[in-house]
């Protein structure tokens, strides 16, 4: 099975993937996970390197190659990143995940030790940035959630009840798979 998990900065779609890996033994990659290393290796912080990768498009696109080369490629894999629901054609299920940005910026604050206004701001530019790439790099509108099979909110829903609405889905799927056979 090949399972993508999108959705914008501190959705949680890495706790999700990360449940759902260890839950079915599949393999994990995360695109944020790449970015956030590449970052390292350039010695910026992640605004800083989203407004580089902004002039720089070469960062965007080795980065979804590489997810799409290694997603597709794959058996059974989950592949979590912003645009993997878009990128992984032959994906079994595409997942969404919301919430709203002050749940969102809560959670970041928290995970990169920033007060919640200064996670606000910085998630609100950074999807401003992100959005900018995808549209001139892909002609992609990040709010166009028309690809995905799935839409869940995970401010109303944590990991564990994500989980059980993704393992009731899947269940479905490989019903159908088989059903198909």
């Amino acid at each position: 099975m090949r399972i993508t998990i999108s959705g914008p900065p501190g959705s949680g779609t890495t706790s999700l993937a990360r449940y759902l890996a260890g839950k079915y033994g599949l393999d994990l990659i995360s695109a944020g996970e790449v970015f956030r290393q590449l970052a390292r290796e350039h010695g910026m912080d992640l605004a800083g390197f989203g407004k580089f990768a902004e002039t720089d498009p070469s960062v965007d696109r080795m980065i979804d190659a590489r997810q799409k080369e290694i997603g597709e490629g794959a058996e059974n894999i989950i592949v979590e990143g912003r645009l993997s629901g878009r990128m992984i054609g032959n994906a079994d299920l595409r997942i969404w995940l919301s919430a709203p940005l002050s749940c969102r910026a809560k959670r970041i604050a928290g995970r990169d030790g920033m007060n919640e206004e200064e996670a606000r701001v910085y998630t609100e530019n950074r999807q401003r940035s992100e959005a900018t790439r995808y549209r001139n790099y892909y002609g992609i509108e990040i709010d166009d959630l028309s690809a995905y099979d799935i839409v869940l909110s995970s401010e109303t829903f944590g990991v564990n009840a994500l989980g059980a609405i993704v393992d009731t889905a899947i269940a479905c799927l490989a019903r159908q798979q088989a059903d198909a056979l």
